[in-house]
């Protein structure tokens, strides 16, 4: 994020290097500065004669080259966009003599998707000794995205609730894209008092603030019997919305996290934020979790999650459990 957001200042302050190699795992990052540029390179006027965007697929290295090397009509500079360039993996070295020696009035952008160049290999190295810019853009992890929303929407003077965030980010994991498409709507909807909500995200995301993974773990962690019941009967009723094997595989994390609290030799709210990987807003209510269940306990119940996910792959289940019966079960086996 931050080298993201390094590069586009940089572009800002009118930085434009002739060649960007853009790749990685995320590409939420990949296309904010692909966009960037194709926005503010070229004036609208300018785009018509100097503007050319490839697919990889429908490509090749050559042609590329061949395009990179036009000289541009009425403009400054060209743009030249390559997008899902992953598909010239198998030819893409064959940018080496062009990198390393590239057209000065071109810029030619590479959105390397889902994959990273292999680090040991020539187009790399001389990627790197050259004046091009090269970002690995790497998926967030789970417990940075709340992070990232918070500074996703501070940078658009919005604010969100943290508990609103965590919502998101249960709902929709670590997709920045499709996390910043639902965070387009909810700044929509959100614009007059600019803060979003837990009751926004239930409204227009489809996401209950009151039943849901994260509501789940709270009440078990406080040994809530009658809420976390409560909840589950809502889960099985609604089983597309709650998959069981996403309750059992955050509820395995949530408890392997509690065994951990039990083995730091300091109790440090800080220190523990910092080694179980969560936000210091809520290390309390770890904190609390972990006095309710020994780590005796704790092994039993990660035992148990194991046989509940293989329970809920067909192993060791009778054919007439249901959902309902699954979670009423796990949540005997986790709260006796």
């Amino acid at each position: 994020m931050d080298e993201a957001n390094r590069i586009i200042n940089s572009i800002k302050s009118g930085n434009i290097a002739p060649v960007y190699f853009l790749m990685g795992e995320e590409p939420y990052f990949i296309d904010l500065i692909s966009d960037y540029l194709e926005a503010h390179v070229l004036t609208e006027v300018e785009k018509g004669f100097n503007q050319m965007v490839f697919y990889g697929r429908d490509t090749d290295v050559q042609s590329i080259i061949s395009n990179a090397k036009r000289f541009p009509m009425m403009s400054e500079k060209q743009l030249v966009i390559i997008k899902e360039a992953q598909d010239l993996s198998r030819s893409i070295e064959n940018l080496i003599d062009y990198v390393k020696n590239p057209q000065p009035s071109t810029v030619l952008v590479l959105n390397y998707k889902l994959k990273s160049l292999d680090k040991r290999k020539a187009l790399y190295k001389a990627l790197k000794s050259s004046n091009a810019v090269v970002l690995e853009s790497k998926k967030l992890y789970d417990n940075k995205v709340a992070n990232w929303i918070k500074s996703n929407l501070n940078s658009k003077n919005y604010n969100i609730d943290l508990k609103a965030a965590h919502m998101l980010v249960e709902f929709l994991g670590n997709d920045l894209g499709k996390i910043n498409n639902e965070l387009s709507k909810l700044r929509i909807v959100c614009s007059d008092n600019r803060t979003i909500s837990a009751e926004a995200v239930e409204l227009n995301i489809g996401i209950s603030k009151d039943f849901n993974n994260f509501e789940l773990r709270k009440a078990i962690g406080q040994r809530q019997r009658k809420k976390a019941f409560l909840i589950v009967e809502y889960f099985s009723k609604n089983p597309k919305k709650n998959p069981f094997i996403l309750t059992v595989t955050l509820l395995y994390s949530y408890f392997t996290q509690l065994m951990f609290i039990h083995t730091l030799r300091n109790k440090n709210p800080k220190e523990i934020s910092s080694a179980i990987g969560v936000s210091p807003y809520f290390v309390s209510e770890f904190i609390a979790a972990s006095a309710n269940y020994s780590m005796k306990n704790i092994s039993k119940i990660l035992e148990e999650l194991r046989n509940f996910d293989l329970k809920s792959k067909g192993v060791g289940a009778t054919s007439a459990m249901t959902n309902r019966d699954l979670y009423n079960e796990m949540l005997c086996k986790i709260m006796d």
